[in-house]
């Protein structure tokens, strides 16, 4: 705990939803919310160095476009219906004569009192991987599925007294 009091939250508590097209099996479908592991939230601006024709002391840094990694998901193997597998199945076991369905998901941190703190939202995500496994009789631990997304754009949604700080920190930026 620091001075003032502020001690960060525990990375453990969690959940995902999907934010998409509400189909019946999203929303019968419980299972989809616990998650073992959680990666990939990450997003970074590409820098392009220019060199300026007499000027030897240093290189220009410009900000590029933004990349992230692909947001993965690991859990115990759902044998109930899950949107999240089945999507999954569908999606990457496709011939692509489809469209490929694209959604929201939304990954909240849950604070102490069971309210989230701060949500990530992953906006026109996708399967691309869908890992179920390993299977070793040598080893008694559960079996695991690994969900990896492809997205557009992850925008940080903080939660509670954050929220107040968006207009300041967007008048910062706009300045």
């Amino acid at each position: 705990m620091s001075a003032n009091g502020y001690t960060p939250p525990p990375a453990f508590s969690f959940t995902v939803a999907v934010a998409g097209s509400g189909t019946a099996l999203q929303l019968l479908s419980g299972t989809d919310a616990s998650f073992q592991e959680v990666s990939g939230v990450e997003a970074q601006i590409e820098i392009e160095t220019v060199k300026e024709g007499g000027e030897n002391r240093y290189d220009h840094h410009l900000p590029g476009a933004t990349k992230s990694p692909n947001l993965v998901l690991k859990r115990g193997y759902v044998t109930a219906p899950s949107f999240l597998s089945e999507w999954a199945a569908q999606t990457v076991g496709s011939t692509l004569n489809e469209p490929i369905l694209t959604q929201t998901i939304v990954v909240m941190l849950i604070g102490a009192n069971r309210i989230p703190l701060v949500a990530w939202s992953f906006d026109r995500a996708w399967p691309v991987r869908w890992v179920t496994g390993p299977f070793d009789s040598l080893k008694n631990q559960y079996l695991t599925e690994v969900l990896e997304f492809s997205y557009a754009t992850v925008t940080r949604m903080p939660m509670n007294e954050a929220v107040s700080m968006v207009p300041a920190v967007s008048m910062l930026i706009g300045s």
